[in-house]
């Protein structure tokens, strides 16, 4: 039986068709996946995508949620975890009003709790009273009562403090006692990062 024309031509075209050896595909694969593992790395502002490359060529993209701050959060803060049944607890809201509700220990500034734990509260002068960026609003007044009146530095950075309030204090001077358990404290929207340096 003879073959139809259109199978005869294709049958004559596979002939035509070289062979490859084997060493050949085995160079030429991996010649290929030598490519795929030199492919760069992609860079996208505010994450931290990291390009795996598996066997069967596939390229997947993996991204790790963004931090506050760039380095650990251990080396933040220098607090201490409390001891069993000596916790004090402090609540932080943030600017999507989210609460943090952490358990410290007496003495604890809260600067320092809210970098330990890596909460937004730059505190740019290190604690030392020196600028407003760790700007806190106490939402409860009878807490706020509790806690020692401002002294003239505090009161001197609170002015240049934004979204000030009647209960706004400075985090790194509003230190945890017994009678703050509870305490529940609000960050601004947003912060001015002027120091007194600047004004000299």
């Amino acid at each position: 039986m003879m073959p139809r024309p259109r199978l005869a031509q294709g049958l004559r075209s596979l002939r035509l068709v070289p062979r490859l050896p084997s060493g050949c595909i085995a160079q030429q694969q991996a010649r290929c996946n030598s490519r795929l593992s030199a492919a760069p790395r992609l860079a996208i502002p505010g994450c931290s995508p990291r390009l795996a490359t598996s066997r069967d060529s596939r390229l997947s993209l993996r991204f790790q949620p963004r931090l506050f701050s760039t380095s650990s959060a251990l080396s933040h803060g220098h607090v201490d975890p409390p001891k069993p049944g000596e916790e004090l607890y402090v609540t932080f809201i943030d600017k999507e009003g989210l609460e943090y509700k952490l358990a410290v220990s007496k003495g604890d500034n809260l600067l320092d709790i809210a970098q330990a734990h890596d909460l937004e509260m730059e505190g740019a002068c290190g604690g030392s009273c020196a600028c407003s960026t760790c700007h806190v609003i106490v939402t409860d007044e009878e807490f706020f009562d509790k806690i020692p009146a401002a002294d003239d530095d505090e009161n001197d950075m609170l002015d240049l403090a934004f979204g000030l309030t009647e209960t706004s204090r400075l985090g790194c001077q509003v230190v945890m006692t017994p009678e703050l358990d509870g305490l529940r404290v609000k960050l601004p929207s947003m912060t001015r990062n002027l120091q007194e340096s600047d004004f000299k």
